[in-house]
């Protein structure tokens, strides 16, 4: 009650909503826009009773502790009782509540409300939805939180400030965070020590165009049979770029990590998935990526994704790459492609730090084209700055014991 009285006053100056910002510098000489209340002997008043009255007998606005409104639509708050549905229309938080949002819980012993503010924390923490996530994109990665900003200033004030902290004792070489398994890992290098690069080939019949195709991806080297699979790229008709590592792109991409499903029904891009893991690995450090192409452009791009496959098929992107054809043989240099030649493409690797759960599959996507992420190869074997017009390139992977197309996976044993 007594705190309401200080809180709720009601009786405020109002102003033009128009009033520039010098009308109220020179008004508030003249009025309080924040007054106190008369104060209140409330050792004494305390004592008053009925308790419905008390506000009104220390002379203060009655409001919402009192006021006239019928019961029924929730006014006179010293009249309810503790379920009264009208409490749930001022925001107070209760049990059926959904709880969604980033919360900082500041407490102090001897505070009047302590204990119910250690059991929301506890409530929430439990039953609240996902109340501690990192949401990236549109995978739940887990609670990834660290202290960063403690991270950093206690590096600089050693550094800079010569603090005896100990920060260069207790930091590690590398911690990294691995999606999946939804926990920080430390190691004295990278690729972390214990992993080993093993080798998935890239494989089908023929037609690994879309989610739909026979695309796979094996530990088994394919036959000596190229069952080569095609595709039409067209630098008028993109595949879109959908999340991936991107920074300021004015909001053209989401960064992030997206269900890629929707995008792998375009037949212009190949998808070579494994069998459901058995058991789960993590996959931590450098990716290596060769394939084996040819086409009947000068020039063209290949681009690679890493997908991680849910059970219920959702596909999530954990990086991408792209290489350009011409520089296949360094960038100091351009050499360009000819038709009915097989070319080998070492395409710049990929990293990230995934745990493929049980009953997860691994996939590769190949295409020609992520735009805007990437800028367009327009197929001309020209500058492609300075080009408006492009051309259409049917591009071809190869896969067999002759052009074994594979990508190398860092494989942390544990």
């Amino acid at each position: 009650i007594s705190w309401l009285y200080g809180v709720q006053n009601t009786q405020r100056p109002t102003f033009p909503s128009d009033i520039s910002r010098e009308d109220m510098i020179r008004l508030s000489m003249y009025f309080d826009l924040a007054p106190e209340m008369p104060r209140v002997n409330w050792s004494e008043a305390f004592w008053h009773l009925p308790v419905e009255d008390m506000m009104r007998h220390v002379n203060g606005p009655e409001g919402i502790f009192a006021d006239s409104a019928p019961v029924a639509t929730g006014g006179r708050m010293i009249q309810r009782t503790p379920d009264d549905p009208a409490w749930y229309k001022g925001g107070l938080y209760h049990d059926d509540e959904p709880f969604g949002v980033p919360s900082l819980w500041f407490m102090s012993w001897y505070d009047v409300s302590i204990g119910p503010n250690l059991a929301l924390f506890n409530h929430v923490t439990h039953k609240a939805e996902d109340p501690e996530q990192t949401i990236v994109g549109e995978r739940n990665v887990g609670d990834a939180r660290l202290d960063y900003n403690g991270l950093v200033y206690s590096w600089f004030d050693y550094w800079l400030k010569s603090e005896a902290n100990g920060i260069t004792d207790t930091l590690p070489k590398v911690r990294y965070y691995t999606m999946g398994s939804n926990e920080w890992q430390t190691s004295a290098t990278w690729p972390p020590e214990g992993a080993d690069l093993v080798t998935y080939y890239l494989d089908s019949d023929g037609n690994a165009n879309t989610l739909r195709g026979d695309g796979r991806l094996t530990t088994v080297q394919p036959s000596s049979r190229d069952n080569a699979d095609n595709f039409t790229y067209d630098p008028m008709n993109p595949v879109r770029s959908h999340g991936g590592n991107v920074c300021c792109t004015g909001g053209a991409i989401r960064a992030g990590s997206f269900d890629q499903q929707e995008m792998e029904e375009r037949s212009d891009i190949l998808v070579y998935t494994s069998e459901p893991l058995q058991e789960g690995i993590e996959v931590s450090g450098t990716i290596e990526i060769t394939l084996y192409v040819s086409s009947d452009a000068r020039d063209t791009d290949f681009t690679v994704k890493l997908v991680d496959v849910y059970p219920d098929g959702k596909a999530y992107n954990l990086d991408e790459t792209i290489q350009r054809a011409r520089y296949r043989e360094g960038y100091d240099k351009q050499v360009f492609m000819e038709e009915g030649s097989v070319y080998r493409l070492e395409v710049s690797p990929m990293s990230t730090s995934n745990y493929f759960a049980t009953g997860h599959r691994i996939r590769i996507e190949v295409s020609s084209s992520n735009f805007p992420r990437f800028t367009r190869n327009l197929n001309t074997g020209g500058n492609n700055y300075d080009e408006t017009e492009g051309v259409v390139a049917r591009n071809t992977v190869h896969h067999s014991r002759e052009y074994p197309s594979q990508i190398r996976l860092p494989v942390v044993k544990r």
